[in-house]
């Protein structure tokens, strides 16, 4: 017998390629150690000129171009020019860092990642 003319042929499900794992140029024990270290906070690692120039970061924010496997890199990271200067020509020696410009942060540096106390119950009195 032939199938109706309303069902069409069912096809196989498309198989979809997983996106390849962008390696960070940064490890994770890396980035905690540089915060005890050299005092400076990574807030975006490897990212594009765009990525790094957003405002919802504290004004002390700089944005460090360097060079990295022949490739120019961004990243966005916290702590005075001395002491970024320090860490990154630590990691990547001389020449592959280009510059360290002032970000576009337009938070209070105090108040980065500030949360407030949750609200305590008044008694009642009787």
């Amino acid at each position: 017998m032939t199938s109706p003319v309303d069902e069409a042929p069912k096809k196989a499900p498309e198989i979809k390629e997983k996106p390849e794992r962008k390696q960070t140029v940064w490890s994770k024990q890396e980035r905690e150690s540089c915060k005890e270290k050299y005092g400076c906070e990574i807030i975006i690692d490897d990212g594009t000129l765009e990525d790094v120039s957003i405002k919802h970061v504290p004004t002390d924010a700089c944005i460090v171009k360097y060079l990295f496997e022949d490739k120019v890199r961004f990243d966005l990271t916290r702590g005075t020019k001395g002491s970024i200067f320090d860490m990154y020509y630590d990691r990547f020696k001389k020449g592959a860092l280009q510059s360290i410009n002032f970000g576009n942060g337009t938070i209070k540096p105090n108040l980065w990642n500030y949360q407030t106390a949750p609200a305590k119950k008044k008694k009642r009195k009787a």
